[in-house]
């Protein structure tokens, strides 16, 4: 039997019959309804729903976008994302500036499922995101080719017209995606709910004298630990970051234009370090230790433990971690939640009962 979530009559914004493109509300509304299709279309698949049976249709229909391909899993078979495509009615009419902000089409990825045609596989996923590995899973290069296919198709009209969107294990996959193309010079509108930012919970520390003090410290260690695997990567005449010192090219840097929307809650444990990451390299420029902060910023100190550990015998292998970026358009939606799973559930995003608040944090 269905679940009253998954009924779009029951538990979708149907109060937004017009979508208002200039509207952030609006369109986050519609990105997460669309991340919610691809639940449903999953469920659909699981549970064998048909034809008028199936209900995942409504949560793309309702605003005139059609899904046009499944994205699936080549180890399990699962729907883990899908490609929708904008259907305007005739009868629309916007502005130009509307027009502009209007995506033609949406590349969405669903989060963990746990259902048992699904879990095991979504579980590994999670895993390889702990380990900074998610990009050499062939989950990845599945939606990584789809991205890169509708961006070739649409460089005649220009990439604006293609959103990304995300949730949990799937907003990882839509920033790993949208950081992929990005370093190709192609910005890509992101939609990213609930990211998992891998790190202690200092944002629930009550105290910020506290917490800030921890934050001053872990940027302190991880720069030092930084600049002394780049001595050794310079020492070896090998590695990216030596390329990137002789080229004069900066990875980091080169990503500072594209703006995702990430969309957190103050609540969830696994999203809510976000608000701490890019607070605390604003408050560390506001005490003249942004030089520290902007080394610290691009690096992981895990990853730079490990890399200490192994003697740096992992360095080809590795990745920066999904949560490093520069720049981001921060909501954090502070309303009260009953538990974890409502704080770190999609559903909280098309209500318009919500205390949110939007912050742009750009990278210098």
């Amino acid at each position: 039997m269905a679940s009253e979530r998954e009924d779009f009559s029951l538990s979708g914004p149907l109060h937004l019959t017009a979508i208002d493109w200039a509207n952030e509300h609006h369109r986050r509304s519609l990105a997460a309804c669309l991340v919610q299709g691809i639940y449903i279309a999953e469920r659909d698949r699981q549970l064998r729903r048909e034809g008028s049976e199936a209900l995942a249709p409504p949560w793309s229909e309702f605003f005139n976008f059609r899904l046009i391909r499944h994205l699936v899993d080549d180890a399990d078979f699962s729907i883990f994302g899908g490609i929708y495509e904008y259907r305007p009615p005739s009868s629309s009419s916007h502005s130009i500036k509307s027009l502009e902000l209007r995506p033609r089409y949406v590349i969405a990825f669903r989060g963990t499922l746990t259902k048992p045609d699904s879990v095991s596989r979504d579980i590994e996923l999670d895993i390889h995101i702990i380990r900074n590995g998610l990009h050499r899973t062939t989950r990845f290069e599945i939606a990584i080719q789809a991205v890169r296919s509708m961006v070739a198709a649409a460089v005649g009209n220009g990439s604006s017209g293609i959103w990304l969107a995300g949730h949990s294990l799937g907003a990882a996959m839509a920033l790993l995606t949208g950081k992929t193309i990005a370093k190709t010079g192609i910005f890509l509108e992101s939609f990213v709910f609930n990211p998992p930012f891998l790190s202690p919970p200092l944002e629930r520390i009550k105290d910020k004298r506290i917490k800030h003090g921890i934050r001053i410290a872990g940027s302190v260690i991880t720069a030092g630990l930084a600049l002394a695997a780049k001595a050794t990567q310079n020492h070896h005449h090998h590695g990216q970051q030596h390329r990137a010192a002789l080229t004069g090219n900066d990875p980091f840097t080169a990503l500072s234009e594209w703006l995702p929307r990430l969309y957190v809650n103050s609540n969830d444990h696994l999203s809510s370090e976000y608000v701490g990451y890019f607070e605390h390299r604003k408050k560390m420029e506001e005490i003249g230790a942004g030089a520290i902060e902007k080394l610290a910023t691009q690096h992981s100190l895990g990853g730079l433990l490990m890399n200490a550990v192994t003697g740096g015998k992992n360095a080809a292998m590795a990745e920066e971690p999904i949560h490093l970026i520069p720049s981001a358009i921060v909501t954090v939606n502070s309303s009260p939640s009953r538990d974890f799973k409502e704080a770190h559930g999609i559903h909280r995003w098309w209500r318009d009962d919500q205390k949110i608040e939007s912050k742009v944090y750009k990278y210098k």
